[in-house]
């Protein structure tokens, strides 16, 4: 009985301590996104190349995201996680240092490479203690993403005001983020692969599941992109509306997002998820048609907030499904990330290449399209079994009263 309880204590521990890596995970965004600006004067690039710099990061997330699990596996998934986000936050530093347009590609590159590592990693853990307490907690780990994205940012905004150096705020972030992350870590379930387990390839491409998985979250992915990049340019061009008012819209996503998915577990025990997917699909593609037939900007800002509450839910759970979707989740896990930083890279200038040749409305058409895609491949969510990806052997009790 007393293993019982200390295996139940052990895995909602180690749910809090997933739970709080994702948070910083996602303050060290915020902290880097608000400095932008600071970083583009201080590197004295233009704003073509700035544009060009900022697709390092997904690119370096794109090619090392596949070298996670090899890594879990080595090290095992505790010293794994441990170190992947303590490289992430310490990676913060690196872009306020950079002199010059190659300086500030390489430190980007390095950026988005430790942050797509230890995104793998995290969201392999999740998965791990969401199939052992037999219940969704996706939602509300990457709704904690959100929290610290938003943390992270409502300090950089304050940094910014009251003007100091990006240097020494990233120094003071990075360091104060690495000693939460790291000690967070602690509490993490010790994942170790069996003694006859092979280990993992280096790089390889993602099975066949993870692609199907993975077309659902680049549709979500690419809406995301497309909402939190051109909200505010839609309502200030197409509706003609202040800066102040267009700002808004854009917090008013991120704020519905972060919502939606904090509250998302509940909704996801009670439909399931594909139940679920394809009502988020409906809010989605509703939001979108009330875009681009708006005429005022409340009409706009309704569908945005519905756009974010429709896609909040999307990508969390393609996460979990890839968890169970084969011998390898560390792998498939990996190939699903890999495909919606992609999707992530292309939205917003594949939005910005179809509104010069047509117009934002048409762009958002697109995203609308895009979002039907949830409601028509749902399925491919549907539930597998919760298997756990070490000591299948060892049966743990569902540890809810």
């Amino acid at each position: 009985m007393g293993n019982v309880v200390d295996e139940q204590r052990e895995v909602k521990r180690s749910r809090y301590a997933v739970a709080a890596v994702f948070a910083v995970h996602g303050a060290v965004t915020g902290s880097f996104a608000t400095r932008v600006p600071w970083i583009q004067d201080h590197a004295g690039v233009s704003a073509g190349q700035l544009g060009i710099a900022l697709a390092f990061p997904a690119l370096g997330a794109s090619l090392a995201m596949p070298l996670a699990g090899s890594v879990s596996h080595r090290f095992g998934a505790r010293n794994a996680l441990r170190g992947l986000i303590a490289l992430w936050t310490l990676s913060l530093v690196l872009p306020s240092l950079a002199p010059n347009l190659l300086t500030l590609c390489l430190a980007l590159f390095v950026y988005g490479a430790t942050a797509g590592m230890a995104d793998v990693a995290m969201n392999a853990l999740g998965v791990e203690v969401e199939n052992r307490l037999d219940r969704s907690i996706m939602s509300g780990l990457h709704g904690m993403w959100s929290a610290g994205a938003l943390v992270g940012s409502a300090a950089g905004t304050l940094a910014a005001h009251l003007g100091s150096d990006a240097r020494l705020h990233h120094v003071l972030a990075a360091a104060v983020l690495t000693v939460v992350g790291v000690l967070s870590c602690q509490w993490v379930l010790d994942l170790q692969p069996a003694e006859d387990e092979e280990p993992p390839p280096r790089f390889a491409l993602p099975p066949r599941s993870a692609l199907l998985i993975g077309a659902i979250g680049f549709c979500a992915v690419f809406a995301e992109g497309a909402s939190l990049d051109w909200s505010a340019v839609y309502l200030r061009e197409q509706l003609e509306t202040s800066a102040g008012l267009a700002a808004a819209c854009t917090t008013g996503f991120t704020l519905t997002m972060a919502v939606a998915r904090i509250a998302g577990d509940r909704v996801v025990d009670r439909f399931g998820a594909v139940r679920t997917v394809r009502a988020s699909g409906v809010f989605a593609v509703l939001g979108g048609l009330l875009i681009v037939l708006a005429e005022h900007p409340a009409m706009a800002m309704t569908g945005f907030a519905l756009m974010g509450l429709g896609i909040a839910v999307v990508v969390p759970l393609c996460f979990a499904a890839a968890g169970r979707s084969g011998s390898n989740p560390s792998l498939a896990i990996a190939g699903v990330a890999t495909i919606t930083y992609t999707s992530g890279l292309i939205a917003p200038s594949a939005i910005g290449m179809l509104a010069q040749a047509t117009s934002l409305m048409v762009s958002f058409c697109l995203v609308t399209l895009l979002s039907g895609g949830l409601v028509a491949f749902a399925r491919v969510l549907r539930p597998g079994d919760r298997v756990k990806i070490s000591r299948p052997d060892a049966a743990v009790p569902d540890p809810r009263p």
